[in-house]
């Protein structure tokens, strides 16, 4: 659905569940970032708002989600750890346009998140058929299909504020450059690592 080019290594899972504890700190955080790059988008398209009722309502829901993942920290007796930072978000930062045009920009921050949205989907995906802990299991399943709309949310949303032909080529773009960057990642327990 995505046409990642490099997907995870099966392995990657074992990693996560060998130490849940930063696996769900890692991933609450993701999603509270999540949320705040709905809400910086929102302030960036005042004029659409059909596309701002949209954004409000992913906003909402990684906020529920970072609650979901905060309260099974808390239910299983975890310390819910600091904010970390995510070199992969970081590196895909990198890859925004910048110094062109308005709708250049909101175009590729849609791509970004897109981007994340799809990465994310695909590692709860493996979580989802790799690891043996049932709650998680069904859990990430659920994150999974949410983590899928949003993509495709995004993406929609890029292709309506720009050429969709044009999209389409800056999504391979993205594609091509993410494989590059992804290669280094995987060997860490936190969901881009």
């Amino acid at each position: 659905m995505f046409k990642l080019k490099l997907p995870t290594d099966p392995r990657w899972a074992n990693i996560a569940e060998g130490n849940l504890q930063e696996i769900l700190t890692d991933h609450a955080w993701c999603e509270q970032k999540a949320a705040t790059n709905a809400i910086g988008l929102i302030t960036m398209l005042p004029e659409y708002p059909e596309i701002v009722t949209e954004l409000l309502a992913i906003a909402q829901e990684e906020l529920e989600h970072f609650n979901q993942v905060h309260q099974i920290i808390i239910k299983r007796g975890y310390t819910f750890g600091r904010t970390r930072k995510d070199d992969y978000v970081n590196e895909l930062v990198n890859f925004i346009q910048k110094g062109g045009n308005r709708d250049t920009l909101i175009i590729d921050k849609m791509l970004f998140a897109a981007m994340i949205e799809a990465r994310s989907c695909e590692r709860f995906k493996v979580l989802t058929e790799n690891i043996k802990d049932e709650e998680l299991k069904t859990f990430y399943k659920e994150l999974m299909i949410s983590e899928a709309n949003h993509y495709t949310t995004f993406i929609g949303f890029a292709r309506q504020l720009g050429d969709a032909e044009q999209v389409n080529k800056r999504w391979e773009e993205w594609l091509e450059y993410e494989a590059k960057i992804i290669q280094s990642y995987g060997n860490k327990e936190s969901i881009h690592g």
